[in-house]
């Protein structure tokens, strides 16, 4: 299986819309939101990924097919961390390639595309979603990562540094 990163071009605009469709649908278990009158959960930042010199949207390719995204900003939320720093704003891999490596391999790729402080949040009820960055973190570090947030805070996540 070959996984590989790509820069989403501003034509491609309506796919990724089309898959924050579904990852929306997906994430709605845990977020609590609902469709709008028209049928569509939306987003609202999704111009800010062409407009905005911090933010970085690629594609998660698998075998030449589109397979998922990920979004990534030039900021941190939840802590002051060293500059550059970088935070997965969203990420989205199909059902059809999970759990074969092609989310963990998209995550390093762009890690390694990078270089600087990282945070990944999720919110705390996504327990699929902290046991996979968990996974892939302590992975990638060796270990060498730290934890922040809690519960009652709204937000739990990692942070670690690839300078």
């Amino acid at each position: 299986m070959e996984i590989k990163i790509e820069a989403i071009l501003v034509e491609q605009k309506s796919v990724l819309i089309q898959l924050m469709e579904l990852y929306n649908y997906d994430f709605s278990e845990f977020s609590d939101d609902d469709v709008n009158e028209y049928g569509y959960f939306g987003y609202s930042y999704i111009d800010a990924y062409w407009n905005d010199d911090d933010r970085f949207p690629y594609f998660i390719k698998v075998d030449g097919k589109i397979a998922g995204f990920i979004l990534i900003r030039a900021t941190c939320e939840y802590n002051k961390l060293l500059v550059p720093c970088y935070s997965v704003a969203e990420f989205f891999v199909m059902r059809k390639y999970r759990r074969h490596g092609a989310g963990k391999n998209a995550a390093m790729q762009v890690f390694n595309m990078h270089k600087g402080s990282w945070e990944v949040s999720q919110l705390p009820q996504n327990i699929p979603a902290q046991k996979f960055w968990q996974a892939v973190v302590n992975e990638y570090t060796g270990g060498e990562f730290n934890t922040f947030g809690s519960t009652e805070e709204g937000y739990v996540g990692f942070t670690f540094s690839n300078n």
